[in-house]
């Protein structure tokens, strides 16, 4: 265990002597792995808030059976019947004209209607869809199975923007993926010139150390913990870079959010943010293993 805390001490102490002798280029490295952590951090927010959308739009997502006009009670409530036997269909309810106007007037306001002389809205049925059915093609299965029955005058379900924001969504996806991609190598050549330089300025003291007996993954040790500390650095300043910019922006863009996105957007969990950094450790450290391997000597 001594050894162990001894070991450790030197590693620590031999990685900040690194870190502190060649400030400008660590500089560079974390700010390089910031604004790439940032840019990409910032699609990734987006996508999350997106996926929380859709989410909550698939647990309230449903079908409306639309009723024929003169249909008595009792055939619509066959009709419900019918509708609940129905593969992939949790439960049915039914909605009358009276409701139905109801919940338009709570919803847009009763001036609309005023000057009418009898009700124009029609009594529906409400088709409420297993968890799994919950998707567009779930929802295009139960809307093929029931259309043509009896009763039934028109259908409404969320099937086209489901589908119509998936695709938003997978662009919005892929963007972000190639530009993680593109910012990640840019991130790693920084970080891999930054152990160069370092292994390059201290060759002399390695070279002593390998006389004595260190082995390559005793002098290597600290050029790593180099990079996975400058990694973790970039991301945590990434992380108060978008706090600092999503309180700053959301304020103003707000409405436009929540007309958008349906709510108001969130910001990362504590998790998320573990990874966002975890995220600049893990392009540190590749940084600096690659650096290691380009420099290694027979």
């Amino acid at each position: 265990m001594k050894r162990l805390t001894v070991l450790l001490l030197y590693f620590a102490r031999t990685t900040l002597r690194g870190l502190r002798g060649s400030p400008v280029t660590t500089a560079v490295a974390i700010l390089t792995i910031s604004v790439s952590l940032v840019l990409v951090g910032a699609f990734d927010l987006l996508l999350r808030n997106m996926e929380d959308l859709l989410d909550d739009f698939g647990r309230d997502l449903h079908v409306t059976a639309y009723l024929e006009d003169g249909l008595a009670d009792a055939e619509a409530e066959h009709l419900a019947a019918v509708l609940l036997t129905v593969e992939g269909v949790e439960s049915v309810r039914p909605v009358s004209k009276d409701e139905a106007l109801e919940r338009f007037k709570s919803g847009m306001g009763a001036d609309l209607l005023d000057g009418l002389d009898e009700n124009p809205l029609p009594a529906s049925i409400e088709i409420q869809l297993l968890p799994e059915q919950r998707t567009p093609a779930g929802m295009r299965i139960v809307v093929e199975s029931i259309r043509g029955l009896p009763g039934i005058g028109d259908l409404g379900s969320g099937q086209d923007w489901v589908e119509g924001y998936l695709r938003a969504l997978a662009v919005v996806r892929g963007i972000g993926v190639g530009l993680s991609f593109i910012l990640a190598f840019a991130a790693l050549l920084i970080v891999t010139n930054t152990i160069r330089l370092a292994v390059f300025a201290r060759r002399d003291e390695l070279d002593i150390l390998r006389l004595v007996g260190a082995s390559r993954a005793f002098t290597n040790t600290p050029f790593i913990a180099e990079g996975i500390a400058q990694g973790a650095a970039g991301g945590s300043l990434a992380v108060l870079l978008l706090f600092g910019i999503f309180h700053l922006v959301l304020p103003g863009l707000e409405f436009g959010f929540e007309v958008v996105l349906g709510s108001a957007p969130r910001f990362f969990h504590a998790s998320e943010v573990l990874v966002l950094i975890g995220q600049g450790a893990a392009l540190g450290l590749i940084g600096s293993v690659a650096a290691l391997i380009g420099n290694a000597r027979p």
